[in-house]
């Protein structure tokens, strides 16, 4: 979409200039996609389109136009999108998400391995709970969680022996 702008029928001697500001009202595209879609286009390995003045940041008085240096002997040319670094608010957001997901995991790999063995002590559980799980847990991580299943009533401790757990149906 951003591209049509600058295509005209016309065989002109100088290249169409367009503002950031300008391809914004023109094409109704959010900012931060706009400014991803003109990195892509003027900053990224092949450069479509010239931007002035030359960076990597889009700012909203910089100036694009159509690279007419570039040549390519392809016939299709594939232009990469630019990912954008992660706000801290989408970063916490994602860190707290991972959690929540392998708090669930943990979780089921108890009840899993307490549903076969029955009875197992808590040096057992959680040597087998690290055999099972594809990511890093801390061992207070583990007990918080099977302390959370002993109050929601999956397991109980042993009444002789408070480090042995076991199952209930």
């Amino acid at each position: 979409m951003v591209l049509l702008l600058f295509h005209e029928k016309q065989e002109r001697v100088d290249p169409i200039s367009l503002t950031y500001s300008e391809i914004k009202a023109r094409t109704g595209i959010e900012a931060e996609e706009l400014r991803r879609t003109l990195q892509s286009l003027a900053c990224g390995k092949v450069r479509v389109l010239s931007k002035e003045p030359k960076g990597r940041d889009v700012a909203d008085n910089d100036k694009f136009s159509v690279n007419t240096e570039f040549k390519s002997k392809a016939y299709r040319i594939k232009i990469n999108s630019i990912q954008m670094k992660e706000t801290a608010k989408e970063n916490k957001d994602t860190h707290e998400k991972i959690f929540q997901d392998r708090q669930y995991q943990i979780d089921a790999a108890v009840v899993r391995i307490m549903k076969a063995r029955k009875t197992l002590s808590h040096n057992l559980l959680v040597s087998e709970l690290f055999k099972q799980l594809k990511f890093p847990a801390k061992p207070q991580d583990l007990k918080k969680r099977i302390e959370s299943l002993i109050d929601r009533e999956y397991l109980e401790r042993d009444e002789q022996n408070t480090s042995i757990y076991k199952y209930l149906a």
